[in-house]
């Protein structure tokens, strides 16, 4: 029985949590390209895209803790300061998830919905002392470059619960 926990909690982590990595790397600089061509359809399908991938693998993703304290309280390493470690390291990285990067990338996902709001191209008549375009512009830029950071520390909270689970202290696999 462990060992099939065991291999549906890997399977979960792999099929849940990789899509949400990827999907919320490639999400701000979809959204920059977004925002800076709002009359560009297919760019906000695509930043649309990404932020349903990580909300939806995000709920899918629950699976992958439920199934690691099955394993673990199978394999009797519930009070393992490795398996501690790694709960504490998961709830940090589902807090990143929930709190800052999805918020974040649902407020983005609504300004690339055709309105034009939340873009600025800076292009309007006058000497260019005006903040419109520009400061909408850069406040984007700003937003993006703060997403990518979260979701770089959520991808890094992840990457180290996977070192944990592969190279746990008191392995038997020699590793």
């Amino acid at each position: 029985m462990t060992k099939f926990l065991l291999a549906v909690h890997v399977l979960a982590a792999i099929v849940a949590i990789g899509p949400v990595t990827v999907a919320a790397s490639m999400f701000p600089p979809a959204a920059r390209r977004a925002l800076a061509a709002p009359d560009d359809a297919r760019a906000a399908e695509t930043v649309q895209l990404l932020h349903r991938i990580c909300r939806v693998y995000a709920g899918v993703g629950i699976a992958v803790p439920v199934f690691g304290f099955l394993t673990a309280g199978a394999m009797g390493v519930l009070g393992d300061a490795w398996l501690i470690a790694s709960v504490v390291l998961t709830v940090l990285a589902a807090l990143v998830l929930v709190v800052l990067v999805l918020p974040r990338q649902e407020i983005l996902a609504e300004g690339t919905t055709g309105d034009g709001s939340g873009t600025g191209t800076g292009t309007g008549a006058g000497s260019g002392t005006g903040t419109g375009g520009t400061a909408t512009h850069e406040a984007t830029r700003a937003a993006t470059v703060q997403l990518a950071m979260f979701t770089g520390i959520f991808n890094l909270l992840w990457a180290t619960v996977t070192v944990l689970m592969i190279v746990r202290p008191g392995s038997t696999t020699g590793a």
